[in-house]
């Protein structure tokens, strides 16, 4: 690296940056049980430690990258390091479920604002030969973050804590803020646009609004005055949110991207693809720990077969990308994330995490497929200068996609796993105790549980354990995969090649490709 070249410098800092906010996003996922654990958090509580940043990243992605337009890249880049790194430490240090949440959301800031800025600043640094270097840099350090995320989680969560899994961010974005400060060079749009702060505020509320009566209706059921009052307030804010931008001066979102079906499509299968396996993910990691008795690094071990394949297909689906219609790469893939969740189903209260391994491989293959083509269908379509938003936007889907999934797939899980207890509990001595056999599923005490019974009882109760458990998997496993194939199937219809064009006649007419 060229001590006086700065540009090398910039892409250092960036992937350091990139590498400890896609590691942490991965890692956090087999720390939950421990989470859940030592702070005796709710169900409720785990689904808002993932929905927490996944809704502040979504709801800021897009302003975040206004307000670098018009402030700086490199300073809200540092920003967004300093917030993301003081908010770890929050969260590493955090005493209750509330104070991790708001820990976790303030996470989700920082990280927005680093999503937003990191290629931005790669493309105003780098031209020519050498920006698909850095680019190709970036993509493989991104590749790897997210490939070891589950085994270094799992191996900090075991070897030390699930502290650690922040506290390690640290150091790194102090080294990355001191690069940023020093070598980076600062950059702007003089023609960038204020953000649009009524869009920004009614589309937040309405995310938030929409998540909280999902993962409210999961404990107090989708038939209760106060579920039905946060989804119908969602519903209203969203339509005025869209009022907002159809007829605003500067959107938030341009609506008109959505005339290219192209871009819809790809929209659609960046939410699919968050919705289906990757919210799956968060269940399959309770299963292996809190039912199988997995230790986090074991967990970490075992979820490499999703990771690894999703890391070995992404290089071969980044170079068919220029050979091949890439409907039929993003469409095919997430049928196969479909096929693959289908597999995994049929488990039972006498099953093995091997009876796993053929789905997550499909699904890791699957993803591999998808993730590549899906970076550049979005700005594939328009003209450059609207590249920033419509990247942003399919971004912004994937973080919508996640949110909704872990809140809609948990209040299915959670009402779901209720009857299955009752069910199996029935006519039996444990049938008084269905209660807080939930409840202790829920809350991952298991062990906890089956210590508190009488000897002759605990084999009983483990069966009913899981049995219950692995009943409201297979039944989520089965609503992820019908998301995949509907999102699968509209990629295939929706992305059209005619629709992409040389970088100098894209978007002369925004709605042309529609026709």
């Amino acid at each position: 690296m060229s001590g006086t070249d700065p540009k090398w410098w910039t892409l250092a800092a960036v992937c350091l940056g990139t590498f400890m906010l896609l590691l942490d996003i991965t890692i956090v996922n087999v720390a939950l049980p421990a989470i859940q654990r030592a702070l005796h958090s709710s169900f409720a509580d785990l689904q808002w430690v993932v929905d927490a940043y996944a809704l502040t990243l979504a709801a800021l992605l897009l302003t975040a990258g206004s307000l670098a337009d018009m402030f700086g890249r490199r300073l809200l880049w540092v920003i967004g390091l300093v917030t993301f790194t003081a908010a770890s430490v929050a969260c590493g240090a955090a005493q209750s479920p509330l104070m991790l949440e708001l820990s976790r959301g303030a996470q989700g800031v920082g990280g927005a604002i680093m999503f937003s800025v990191s290629l931005a600043l790669l493309a105003n640094t780098f031209h020519g030969r050498d920006r698909g270097v850095a680019f190709g840099v970036w993509g493989a350090v991104t590749g790897v973050a997210v490939a070891i995320g589950p085994i270094a989680g799992g191996a900090l969560v075991s070897g030390l804590s699930w502290r650690y899994i922040f506290f390690v961010n640290l150091p790194v974005g102090v080294v990355a803020v001191v690069l940023s400060v020093t070598r980076v060079i600062e950059s702007r749009d003089p023609h960038a646009r204020r953000p649009d702060w009524l869009g920004f505020g009614l589309f937040t509320v309405a995310l938030a609004c929409l998540i909280y009566g999902l993962i409210e209706s999961g404990s107090i059921g989708f038939g209760a005055t106060r579920a039905i009052a946060f989804l119908a307030a969602a519903g209203v804010l969203l339509a005025a949110f869209l009022a907002t931008e159809m007829h605003g001066e500067h959107p938030m979102f341009d609506l008109a991207l959505f005339r290219l079906p192209t871009f819809s499509g790809g929209a659609i299968a960046a939410f699919g693809l968050s919705a289906g396996v990757w919210s799956v993910l968060l269940y399959l990691v309770l299963y292996l720990q809190d039912v199988l008795r997995f230790s986090a690094f074991q967990t970490g071990l075992r979820l490499l077969a999703l990771s690894g394949g999703v890391l070995a297909v992404s290089w071969l689906a980044g170079r068919l990308s220029s050979k091949v219609p890439v409907r039929f790469l993003i469409g095919p893939g997430l049928a196969l994330i479909g096929v693959a969740l289908l597999l995994m189903r049929g488990l039972d209260a006498h099953s093995g995490w091997a009876h796993l391994i053929p789905g997550l491989v499909a699904a890791g293959i699957g993803a591999g497929f998808v993730n590549p083509p899906l970076a550049s269908t979005a700005v594939g379509v328009v003209q450059p200068q609207r590249a920033g938003m419509a990247s942003g936007i399919n971004s912004t889907f994937r973080q919508v996609g996640i949110a909704t999934g872990i809140a809609l797939l948990g209040t299915l899980f959670s009402n779901h796993l209720t009857q299955a207890v009752t069910a199996r509990t029935s006519g039996t001595p444990l049938s008084s105790s269905a209660g807080a056999i939930s409840a202790g599923l829920e809350s991952g005490n298991v062990g906890r549980l089956v210590r508190g019974v009488p000897g002759r009882q605990r084999g009983l109760l483990e069966l009913v354990l899981r049995g219950s458990f692995t009943s409201g998997l297979d039944e989520i496993l089965l609503v992820a995969a019908i998301i995949s194939f509907v999102s699968a199937a509209l990629a295939l219809v929706l992305i059209r090649s005619k629709d992409f064009a040389p970088a100098g006649q894209r978007g002369a007419n925004p709605g042309a490709a529609a026709h």
